[in-house]
């Protein structure tokens, strides 16, 4: 009799290792799909490929992501310019493409079967199962969920159960969960979990203090439609330019940081997060932003941004509604054209230098210095531009003094 076949979102690590044994043990030809999202090194993909097989898939498939990722994640997301909750840049977004690409795998193999290494605690697992559902009519199977009815130590069991059957496990990834992509690197697990001081082994692109260097660097990072297209000066793709950025700022620690955040399923998640390249662009982007946009498009767009961030968080990459915000998002960047210097030291990253021919400049004046309109002009202005709360503090006093007669 035909056993079935699943596809399986696979990266090495012990969960989707343990997927693997796991579905053919529960009746599947299991198919492995690694999607490169970035931060992997041929060294890394071809122990994948290597470890996929000697678990026992049938075929190992992998594909490029990279371009994907700053596609439909990076370009929206630094153009919206926020971040969820204020702190977290939407690292593990990567997944979306992952999905798409299994699901096209099993289109491919003619099957409705996806597998994915997701746990029931956490927020990856509605990402992944509710793109697959907008994605098509297809069957989840998730054995990191099924078996958490049954242990409590669920890292711990899928190591035992490993082992137990001739694997050997890798000893970070049975103490830390680890995700790096084009995007950067998040850690959880063990002492993250509990709240305490993350141990040094958790960092993995952004350099520890000790190692700083001493002089100041500046990079510069050049916009079109407030897309990232060069470096220094260099045209290069999306994917290069988060390499670079990441090689270049992690070396003086930029982009390093913790975020404790409610899951969409209500627990409180924390985790150790890297991402030095994406930090530079936001900072550059936002301050080029600032100079050529109106007051009212930097007013308003912030709420078009937290809705996205909101979205993509939460799952729901395919919901119409974030189409329709890239669109505001598409025209409200066409004049963010120029260059930022970018100076880092210690840590930071600070936007010296804004170049472009959008800057909203004023000839005559200057803020603080110097202006073309006389002082009467500026009485009545504030004259007029108070005055609904002048009236009011007059007429309804909030100060337990008498109303003024006006």
């Amino acid at each position: 009799m035909t056993r079935p076949k699943i596809v399986l979102a696979f990266s090495g690590g012990l969960d989707t290792s343990f997927c693997v044994p796991y579905l053919m043990e529960q009746g599947y030809d299991v198919v492995t799909c690694f999607v490169d999202t970035g931060g992997v090194s041929a060294e890394e993909r071809a122990y994948i490929e290597d470890r996929a097989k000697k678990l026992g898939a049938i075929e190992h498939v992998t594909e490029d992501g990279g371009q994907s990722v700053w596609d439909n994640v990076v370009i929206p997301m630094v153009r919206g310019g926020r971040l969820y909750g204020g702190v977290y840049p939407l690292l593990v977004s990567d997944r979306y493409v992952i999905v798409e690409r299994a699901c096209a795998l099993a289109d491919k193999h003619g099957t409705k079967f996806v597998a994915h290494g997701c746990t029931g605690m956490g927020n990856d697992q509605v990402r992944f199962d509710q793109t697959v559902h907008s994605l098509g009519d297809y069957v989840v199977k998730a054995p990191i969920r099924e078996i958490q009815k049954e242990h409590t130590a669920v890292r711990a069991y899928e190591a035992q159960y490993l082992e137990a059957r001739g694997f050997d496990v890798r000893a970070k990834t049975g103490r830390y969960s680890i995700n790096q992509n084009l995007l950067g690197m998040t850690a959880s697990g063990r002492e993250i979990d509990e709240w305490q001081a993350p141990d040094d082994e958790t960092y993995a692109i952004t350099a520890h203090p000790d190692t700083w260097p001493r002089a100041a660097m500046r990079v510069q990072v050049t916009f079109k439609a407030g897309v990232a297209i060069a470096v220094d000066g260099k045209p290069m793709g999306g994917p290069a330019i988060l390499a670079l950025l990441n090689e270049r700022f992690g070396a003086y620690g930029v982009g390093r940081s913790m975020y404790t955040g409610d899951t969409t399923i209500g627990l409180k998640g924390r985790i150790v997060f890297e991402c030095p390249g994406l930090t530079a662009l936001f900072v550059a982007h936002r301050a080029l932003e600032e100079s050529v946009l109106s007051a009212s498009q930097n007013a308003f767009k912030g709420a078009i941004a937290d809705k996205w961030v909101e979205l993509v968080y939460k799952g729901f990459f395919y919901e119409p509604l974030k189409h329709d915000l890239e669109a505001f998002l598409d025209e409200n960047q066409t004049a963010v054209n120029g260059t930022v210097t970018l100076e880092t030291w210690g840590g930071q990253c600070l936007p010296v230098i804004v170049d472009s021919p959008h800057i909203l400049k004023k000839k005559g004046a200057v803020y603080a210095q110097s202006a073309d309109w006389g002082a009467a002009e500026a009485e009545g202005f504030i004259l007029l531009y108070g005055m609904s709360s002048t009236l009011s503090a007059r007429v309804n006093p909030k100060t337990g003094r008498t109303a003024t007669k006006v």
